[in-house]
């Protein structure tokens, strides 16, 4: 079984700190870029209308303009929801820097020289 350590832990929680906030971003442009298109495509169907098209036509690039907003709608929403998860993943990286620095601080302080024999008696001392 690998090693982990406090140091360890920090990192790898920061790495998924830093993944969630560049996904957040992502979604977040993904769902912008779907809005461009849903308004592109009410405004060819304005378009359409004031040519005289058939209205089948018409209703049809309606609809699909509703259809593209719907997902736009959706993808806003989920990246909202991202950004949140992101926030939550920050809170509770800081809150177990927080809470066990104190315990990599007393290590490193110490002449204790291999994790594995840290007993649980040693931090609660220390």
């Amino acid at each position: 079984m690998a090693e982990l350590t406090y140091k360890v832990l920090v990192r790898k929680t920061q790495d998924k700190e830093r993944a969630l906030a560049r996904n957040a971003e992502g979604v977040k442009k993904a769902a912008e870029s779907i809005k461009e298109l849903a308004d592109d495509t009410a405004s060819d169907a304005d378009a359409l209308g004031a040519k005289s098209v058939d209205r089948d036509s018409l209703a049809e690039c309606q609809e699909l303009s509703k259809v593209i907003r719907g997902v736009s709608d959706g993808a806003i929403t989920y990246a909202s929801k991202t950004a949140d998860t992101a926030k939550a993943a920050k809170a509770a990286g800081d809150q177990a820097r927080t809470t066990h620095a104190g315990f990599q601080e007393a290590f490193d302080r110490s002449d204790v020289t291999d994790l594995e024999k840290v007993s649980r008696d040693w931090f609660e001392q220390e």
